[in-house]
């Protein structure tokens, strides 16, 4: 009988992160600092580890894992790469659907594959508290738990519409001890001016950063950690296409199309990376990299490409991407990991150089997506991980229509046991779609920084 599960063993899990930075043809500009110069390590060092600043800046393109890192990523790792054959049998497909799910991880997602290392570079370091920004939380409780692991106080700032939307990814983290305050608060300036400003604010990623950033510079004990768009969390998240592309060459298929979730890059950055390496040498030069966000928050497919800074108050560095304006402000859709303004630079270069495709899709399309898998395969998705299952499922009846069996792979990145309420709220009909207009995507692009 044919295997719908390929799974590796421990001593399977790479030894070595994937550095996409060393196959790419235009490597991206560096961040600059206030001076409209590279910022340098130095700069940098006052709220990261210089261990993690190292690998932000490289080159090379492989990273050592340590042991302790490898050690807890036994605890799930390697995950399931398996194979959607109930859903190509309900979508009546030629194509052959593969998934790799990250929700067996103790958090429920794919963010402690660098929630772990960040945690273990900062005790290396001799950091005891961190702070850090999440959305829908799946990051928050993923250092949540990794601080955890390692002795490491966390607080974290979590974007006020998922901390009402979403309160048992808030009691996970404080399970794991970690402090959780609505964003935007009144414990940082930026919160306290955001809320002068609209009092019923949202929040947004961006403002959740600004106040954690504020709150690590302004504490000589507090480090920062980030959960997506920074090179180094690309790097610690490619260790899923890494066991991937050995699950591939298991089960005697390879993929055509590779899809994944985008808000900053960290999900489609992990899954899709370790194939660009085949892709720029020629071995696969006809696959497919489709990154897919909300048509809510599309910072790929309708944001500028330019110098930008990756919070709202301005204290990040300014990074080259694609970006919606840091201002940007977007609805309260209930996929929180996907709400934020820019993407990678790493993901935005690729994009640019025409190396990657995206799409934006609306959120009820993506829901129906969600519950039609749930309904094959089992697994409740995450509201995030159902952009990458409409975009998969689009391809699979694209194919449907040409007859070609192609194999189409996508990131599961978690499960959906805590976004049950988005469900009820999709059943209920209570859900709604929300194109951006365009006029308020031009008023926030009018507020970039002048760079150069």
């Amino acid at each position: 009988m044919e295997s719908l599960r390929i799974n590796l063993e421990a001593s399977d899990i790479p030894t070595h992160w994937y550095n996409v930075v060393a196959d790419m043809p235009n490597p991206p500009p560096p961040p600059l600092g206030a001076d409209g110069k590279p910022v340098t390590l130095e700069q940098m060092s006052a709220i990261f580890p210089v261990n993690i600043l190292e690998q932000e800046m490289s080159s090379e393109r492989w990273i050592p894992i340590p042991e302790p890192v490898r050690e807890i990523y036994r605890l799930w790792r390697p995950s399931p790469l398996c194979r959607a054959k109930r859903l190509e049998e309900a979508l009546g497909t030629p194509a052959r659907i593969y998934y790799k799910y990250e929700g067996i991880s103790p958090a429920g997602s794919h963010k402690p594959n660098s929630a772990v290392p960040q945690a273990y570079y900062n005790r290396e370091a001799g950091i005891r508290r961190l702070t850090t920004e999440t959305g829908a939380g799946q990051w928050g409780s993923s250092i949540a738990f990794a601080g955890q692991m390692f002795g490491i106080d966390v607080r974290i700032y979590m974007v006020k519409v998922s901390y009402d939307q979403k309160p048992f990814r808030r009691s996970m983290m404080k399970t794991w001890g970690a402090e959780v305050f609505a964003s935007p608060s009144q414990l940082t300036q930026s919160g306290r001016d955001e809320l002068a400003r609209n009092p019923d604010s949202q929040g947004s990623l961006g403002l959740a950063i600004s106040e954690a950033v504020e709150e690590a510079a302004g504490r000589a004990d507090t480090n920062y950690s980030l959960g997506s768009v920074l090179n180094h969390v690309i790097l610690h998240q490619s260790i899923i296409g890494l066991e991937a592309k050995k699950q591939f060459e298991r089960a005697g298929d390879w993929p055509d199309i590779i899809v994944g979730p985008c808000g900053g890059g960290s999900s489609f950055g992990g899954i899709a990376f370790p194939f660009i390496a085949d892709k720029a040498c020629g071995k696969t030069p006809d696959l497919r990299l489709i990154a897919v966000e909300p048509s809510s928050c599309p910072s790929l497919t309708r944001g500028a490409y330019a110098y930008d800074y990756g919070d709202l108050s301005g204290f990040t560095p300014l990074m080259k991407m694609y970006t919606l304006g840091h201002d940007f402000m977007p609805p309260g859709i209930h996929a929180g990991g996907l709400r934020y303004h820019g993407a990678s630079q790493l993901v935005s270069q690729l994009y640019r150089d025409g190396l990657i495709e995206a799409r934006a899709l609306p959120q009820l399309a993506t829901f129906e997506a969600g519950v039609m898998f749930a309904r094959a395969e089992g697994i409740i998705p995450a509201p995030e991980s159902n952009h990458a299952i409409r975009g998969a499922i689009d391809e699979a009846l694209r194919c449907k229509e040409t007859g070609e069996a192609k194999t189409i792979f996508f990131n599961l990145t978690g499960h959906g046991h805590f976004d049950m309420a988005s469900y009820d709220r999709y059943f209920a009909g209570q859900l709604e779609d929300y194109e951006y207009p365009a006029e308020a995507v031009a008023a926030s692009l009018a507020h970039l920084p002048k760079v150069g």
